[in-house]
C-alpha cells in the first residue's frame, strides 16, 4: 500500500534511524512469520466486542482499554485505518469505543473499562487508550468522529499532566501521588503521540518524566519498579519500557540511553524467557525491546529482530489454536502485542518519532 506508507512517513515521520536503516535480514517476515500475522489479525477482527472492545481475560472477558488499543495499533501496523484498508471496520469502532470511554466514565478523560473498576490496570488503560487514539488521530474520514476523537484525546491528555506527581511520575491512579516506572513509561508515550498529532505539551511534564525514569537506572543499566527500591534489582521488561520512554522524550543517546541498550543486548530474547515467570510480562517485554531496538536502529534492530521473531514463533509453535496465549490477559492481548512486534517493519506504525 505505497499510498499508506507514504502518508505516514510524511505527516507522522517516523524516527530517522527507523527510516534509514536496512531491515534486519534479507527477508523479516518469512513465509511461517507472515502467515501467523495473517492468522492473528484475522483472529482480533473476529474477537471484537459489539461495543468496538476487546476482551481481558483478568476481567472475566469484560472489554479492557488498553487490550483494544493494542489491538487497535496491531490492525494498523498492518495498514488499516478507520475507513480503509482491510480492517477498516474493526480498527473504527476501537477507536469509537475509547473515544467514548473519554466521556462516559466518572472522571471526564478517563481511559477506562466500562464498569469503571478501579485496580492496577487502571493507569495503564488510560496511557495506552491515549496512545492509540494520539495514532489514530488525523485518519478519521468523516469530519464529526474526527472531532470527538481529538475532543476525547484532549480530555485524556489533559488528566495525564494533572495526575503526575510530584517526582515526575504516574501509577495505578489518576492522583498524583505514587509513581512507578512502568506505567510512567506508558504515559509518556501518550504524551509524546499527542505532541506528535498537534496537541501542546509543556516540556517541563516531560522533563520532570525524563529525571524520574533516570532515577530508576540500576548500575548493571536496568532498571528498578520504583524509585528508591534499588533493592528489587533490575528487570528485562520494565528495563526495555523505560528505554522506550527516554526515547519518547526525545532523548536518543547520552549514558542512560546507552547502559540501557547494552542490558537489553545482553539479554537477547531465547524462545522461552523463562526468567519472566508470567506471560504477560513476556509480551510486555517483546512489545517494549521491539520499539527501543527499531529506535535505536542499525546494528541494535539488525541482531535483535530476528531473535525476536524466532522465540516469538516458538511460542505460537507450543500452543494450540494458531494464535498466541497469555495466562494473565488472554490470547487478545497476546496476540495483538505480538503482531505489532512482527509488523514494525512495515514501518506503518508512527510510534516514537523523533
Amino acid at each position: 500500500m505505497p499510498d499508506r506508507r507514504h502518508f505516514l512517513l510524511t505527516a507522522v515521520a517516523l524516527p530517522a534511524a527507523a527510516r534509514a536503516q536496512p531491515p534486519a535480514d534479507a527477508d523479516p517476515l518469512p513465509p511461517e512469520a507472515q502467515a501467523a500475522v495473517d492468522r492473528g489479525l484475522a483472529y482480533l477482527a473476529g474477537q471484537q466486542a459489539a461495543d468496538g472492545s476487546y476482551p481481558d481475560s483478568r476481567l472475566g472477558g469484560r472489554g479492557n482499554v488498553a487490550v483494544t488499543a493494542l489491538a487497535g495499533l496491531a490492525l494498523m501496523a498492518g495498514g488499516s485505518q478507520p475507513g480503509r484498508g482491510r480492517y477498516a471496520q474493526a480498527v473504527g469502532r476501537a477507536v469509537d469505543y475509547v473515544v467514548g470511554r473519554a466521556n462516559d466514565g466518572s472522571v471526564r478523560g478517563y481511559l477506562q473499562q466500562a464498569d469503571g473498576g478501579q485496580g492496577h490496570s487502571s493507569m495503564y488503560q488510560h496511557g495506552f487508550g491515549a496512545l492509540f487514539l494520539a495514532e489514530a488521530h488525523g485518519m478519521q474520514p468523516d469530519a464529526r468522529k474526527q472531532k470527538q476523537l481529538r475532543d476525547a484525546l484532549e480530555l485524556a491528555i489533559d488528566l495525564t499532566v494533572r495526575s503526575q506527581n510530584t517526582e515526575g511520575g504516574w501509577r495505578y491512579d489518576p492522583t498524583p501521588s505514587q509513581a512507578d516506572v512502568s506505567v510512567t513509561v506508558a504515559q509518556m508515550m501518550a504524551l509524546r503521540a499527542a505532541k506528535n498529532a498537534g496537541l501542546h505539551v509543556d516540556k517541563r511534564h516531560v522533563d520532570k518524566c525524563v529525571d524520574y525514569i533516570k532515577k530508576c537506572q540500576m548500575a548493571d543499566g536496568g532498571f528498578c519498579y520504583i524509585k528508591g527500591q534499588a533493592g528489587a534489582g533490575s528487570s528485562f521488561p520494565r528495563s526495555a519500557a523505560a528505554v522506550v520512554g527516554l526515547f519518547s522524550a526525545g532523548i536518543y543517546d547520552g549514558d542512560a540511553v546507552k547502559r540501557g541498550l547494552e542490558y537489553l543486548r545482553r539479554n537477547v530474547p531465547n524462545r522461552q524467557w523463562p526468567q519472566f515467570g508470567r506471560t504477560d510480562h513476556y509480551f510486555y517485554g517483546q512489545y517494549y525491546a521491539a520499539l527501543a531496538m527499531w529506535t535505536a536502529g542499525g546494528a541494535y534492530w539488525a541482531d535483535w529482530f530476528p531473535a525476536a521473531r524466532e522465540s516469538l514463533l516458538g511460542r505460537l509453535r507450543a500452543v494450540a489454536g494458531g494464535v498466541w496465549a497469555d495466562d494473565i490477559h488472554g490470547p487478545a492481548y497476546a496476540t495483538a502485542m505480538a503482531c505489532i512486534v512482527l509488523q514494525l517493519p512495515n514501518n506503518y506504525l508512527p510510534i516514537l518519532q523523533k
